[in-house]
């Protein structure tokens, strides 16, 4: 079993940064593809941005790219997600999720469906 923990949401002025954390304990990861997820009331579920544990490739939906960023520190089982350049538009409860292998040729990082294990989630406020 896998267990995530995200920490590090809060509340920020527009323009402003963010550095969420989520902490990966229960398994060793080789092959696991990892992203962040974010949820407002009604809506489904949004893929933010992914990282493949081996050879660390990353994604990024539209709405983010060029303003947040994902890592992993593998010695540390950790992955983040630096937010720059915030807007309201990002206020949400943002999730870890974790699939424990992927195949680089069938991954859909972008699905929620791909990932078996979620975090409780972090709320992030954007303020203008």
């Amino acid at each position: 079993q896998v267990q995530l923990v995200e920490t590090g949401g809060g509340l920020a002025q527009s323009g402003g940064s963010l550095r969420l954390s989520c902490a990966a304990s229960g398994r060793t990861f080789v092959n696991a593809g990892m992203a962040w997820f974010r949820q407002t009331t009604g809506k489904d579920r949004e893929f933010v941005a992914a990282v493949v544990w081996s050879g660390g490739a990353t994604h990024y939906s539209d709405s983010v790219k060029g303003r947040f960023s994902i890592s992993r520190d593998i010695a540390k089982n950790m992955i983040y997600l630096q937010m720059n350049s915030l807007k309201t538009e990002d206020t949400a409860v943002y999730y870890c999720a974790a699939t424990p292998a992927v195949n680089s040729g069938t991954y859909d990082y972008a699905d929620a469906y791909e990932y078996d294990f979620w975090g409780q989630g972090t709320q992030v406020t954007v303020s203008s």
